[in-house]
This record gives C-alpha cells, structure tokens and sequence, in this order.
C-alpha cells in the first residue's frame, strides 16, 4: 500500500504532466489555425464517404458490409440498402445500428454476400491481411466495390506505436490524447498496410481497379510534445512534395471485384 505523500506525490506529478501536455497541444492548435497550409490535415475521411456517396448513388447497392465499425459505423441504416456490421467483438448498440451484426474476424469466411464493402482504421489491426482480403473478395457480389481508410505502417507515429505496444499506449492514452480513450489502444499489427502493399495484396486476390490516395499529415499525434509536433509537420510535408508515398501518414484505397 502507498503511502499518503506517496499517493500525492504521483497525483501532483500527473497534474504537472497533464498541465504540459496541455500547453503543448494548445500551442500546437495555434500553429495548425495560423499556418493551415504546413500543420493543416487534409480529411482522408471526407475522401473516404465521397467515395462511398459516389458508388452508393451510382450503384445502388442492395447491401453493404462495414467491418470494424462497431458501435461507430460510417454510415446510417434505413437508407435503401441492408447494412451489416461485422466485428471480433459487439457491444449492445450494434444490434441497433445495423440491420445484422455478426461477430467474427474478417480473417475468416463471412457468411454474408454484399455489394460494397467498406472500413476506417481497421486493417492496421489485422494480422493476416492476406486473408483478409480473400475473405472480402468472396463477400462481395460480381462487380462490387470497397472502400478503405488505412493508416501506413512507416509513418513515424505508426512505427513509434509498434515500438510502444498495446499495454503501454494504453497506459499513455489518458494522458497524450483523453478524446481518444476507449476508442484506441487496440493492438496495432501493420501487416502489408502501405498504398504499394495494400495495392498488390488486393490484385493477387482477384480485384481491379486498385486505387490508393495517400494522406501525409498525421502529426496531431505528437501535439503532447511541441518540438516532435513541428519536426513531424516538416517531415510530412517534405514527404508530400517528393511524392514519397511510403512515408505517407495513412491512405484511402478502393478495389473492384470483377463483373464475370
């Protein structure tokens, strides 16, 4: 058991640090507001639902699969499709949101047949993409789509998460970013996730038109620590401008199972 000035010591040492990261996030939201054009980021997920929008107007699938969205789902139900949700776990609002949930891995064979497929921030935490995306091609119907948000694996936050691990980001989570906790901190395993690896593991399954957009600014990562925010903004933006795709901070990727 901890003593009583033990016991204050660490509550006073974790009001200091909360004190400094605040100081540093708010400094660090002043430069994004005053220079837009170096700390601003592009929205990958205003990409992603354009993307959707565009091939649920133009398609009008009679169902659509969102894996990994659990009780956050990109889309709405009631909207003239039948939405599925799929995930490793489930909470007591899947039931709702969806018009089916089903609780597996993606990994697996689904026992389900949609037109579009889609997902956000869930195949950095799938260990064998390979599978699946295997899994995904014979979800869908002759000539459906899917459209994914997938963080990069060389970017600096993701390898500095692989460094970290799980038990220890959770730990950190509270602290480095509180809107965050409950949302993150599952084990990230990074597994073919860059445009390039993404790319060629969804054409050796069977899809075509492979399209992958990178994103490049994900340094509100490192808005704990003013200095590591400024050297990752320059470093992306540098990346941006060379076009160095495999430094990209995350990218949106769309593929099409063929018609026949």
């Amino acid at each position: 058991m901890l003593s009583p000035s033990k016991t204050v010591g660490r509550k006073g040492g974790a009001v200091v640090l909360r004190r400094f990261i605040g100081w540093n996030r708010s400094a660090a939201a002043w430069l994004e507001r005053r220079f837009p054009g170096i700390f601003g980021a592009p929205s990958y997920k205003a990409e992603l639902e354009r993307r959707i929008a565009d091939d649920i107007a133009r398609r009008s699938p009679s169902a659509i699969l969102e894996v990994g969205g659990i009780d956050r789902p990109l889309l709405e139900r009631g909207k003239g499709f039948t939405y599925i949700g799929l995930d490793i776990e489930e909470k007591p609002d899947c039931y709702r949101i969806y018009d089916r949930f089903v609780v597996q891995s993606i990994e697996q064979p689904v026992d389900v047949q949609a037109d579009m497929l889609i997902s956000i921030t869930l195949m950095e935490h799938v260990p064998d993409n390979r599978g699946a995306s295997r899994s995904m091609f014979l979800v869908l119907r002759p000539g459906g789509v899917m459209h994914h948000y997938i963080p990069s694996k060389w970017h600096p936050y993701s390898v500095a998460l692989r460094l970290v691990g799980p038990v220890m980001q959770k730990w950190l989570i509270p602290y480095l970013r509180p809107a965050a906790v409950g949302v993150t901190g599952y084990p990230a395993f990074f597994d073919h996730c860059s445009p390039s690896d993404m790319a060629k593991v969804f054409r050796s399954q069977g899809f075509v038109q492979v399209d992958a957009k990178p994103f490049y600014r994900a340094s509100d990562y490192f808005a704990f620590f003013l200095p590591a925010y400024v050297s990752v903004a320059l470093f992306e933006n540098l990346c941006a401008a060379l076009n160095w795709r495999i430094f990209c901070s995350g990218f949106v990727i769309s593929a099409t199972k063929p018609a026949r």
